[in-house]
């Protein structure tokens, strides 16, 4: 696996507050790699860390297998902050001057806006934008220069669910590419739908990364209902079925222990004269596995 980012113990401080604390993970070329955690817990930092924007105190990373260097930079498209695009200028004037900037030719503006679906838009000017618009055109700034690797903070923050799905469907178009992708969010759904990778963070400390999948617990939680509830949660915690037990507003949730699934519970409570009203399997999620994580 050819290598795009590599983190070796990385360590910031702000005075007292330890940003981020010795973290390490590696991103490989075509991931798309979620760094997830709850707001404080050292996305950002990292990603400003990596992209030359502030020093670490402690630790190295490598672009490209060498450091980072100018030639590192115009290979990767970064959105940390929100761009300073000019509310008087068009979409057009306002992606030409990042175009200049980046030294990037100006056929790379209609590709970039027909990705953002701002083509259409393109003569008008940036003040009039929705905010889901705006942060489309982000993006499009990002494309400029067609760059291998974007770097997104929370590029959905602030964002109704029909602009959540417009960002989502420009990330997953370039994932499509082969472009690598390193997304730092707090939302749990944005990182399971379109992450392929995922390190979590909390605190500064880096608790957990690897595929997303892998991270999946295969566990399977069955949702429960009959008579005499509370007789049930004793016996199936007496038996060899299970690992936990535990109510549920009015159902029980079971965790089974590997290898036995629902029909193999429903077989047991018939066994034991009690009649499943219902019968519900619940895979485990990516925010299940998040929050258990970083109680």
């Amino acid at each position: 696996m050819e290598k795009v980012l590599q983190i070796n113990n990385l360590s910031k401080n702000y005075g007292n507050l330890q940003a981020v604390n010795n973290v390490s993970f590696n991103v490989n070329k075509g991931d798309v790699y979620g760094i997830l955690g709850p707001n404080g817990s050292g996305k950002t930092t990292t990603l400003a860390v990596v992209l030359g924007i502030i020093n670490a105190n402690s630790g190295d990373y490598q672009w490209f297998d060498e450091p980072f260097s100018k030639l590192a930079r115009r290979r990767i498209g970064s959105l940390i902050e929100t761009p300073n695009f000019y509310p008087y200028l068009t979409l057009w004037e306002n992606l030409q001057i990042v175009a200049k900037i980046k030294d990037a030719p100006e056929k790379d503006i209609n590709y970039a806006l027909g990705v953002a679906d701002l083509l259409k838009r393109k003569h008008t000017n940036f003040g009039h934008l929705s905010l889901g618009m705006k942060q489309r055109m982000s993006m499009a700034a990002v494309l400029i220069g067609d760059p291998e690797v974007l770097v997104l903070d929370e590029p959905t923050n602030g964002l109704d669910p029909e602009g959540f799905a417009e960002v989502r469907n420009i990330i997953q178009s370039q994932a499509k590419k082969g472009k690598t992708i390193i997304l730092a969010s707090h939302v749990l759904d944005e990182v399971e739908k379109v992450c392929s990778h995922v390190a979590i963070l909390k605190s500064g400390e880096l608790v957990a990364n690897g595929r997303v999948g892998e991270l999946l617990s295969s566990e399977e939680t069955v949702i429960i209902h009959s008579e005499k509830m509370d007789v049930l949660k004793s016996i199936l915690n007496d038996s060899v079925l299970t690992k936990e037990v535990y109510l549920e507003g009015e159902d029980l949730a079971v965790i089974l222990n590997e290898g036995l699934g629902a029909g193999d519970l429903n077989a047991f409570c018939f066994e034991k004269g009690f009649s499943l009203s219902k019968i519900l399997v619940k895979k485990q999620s990516l925010e299940d596995q998040f929050l258990q994580l970083v109680k």
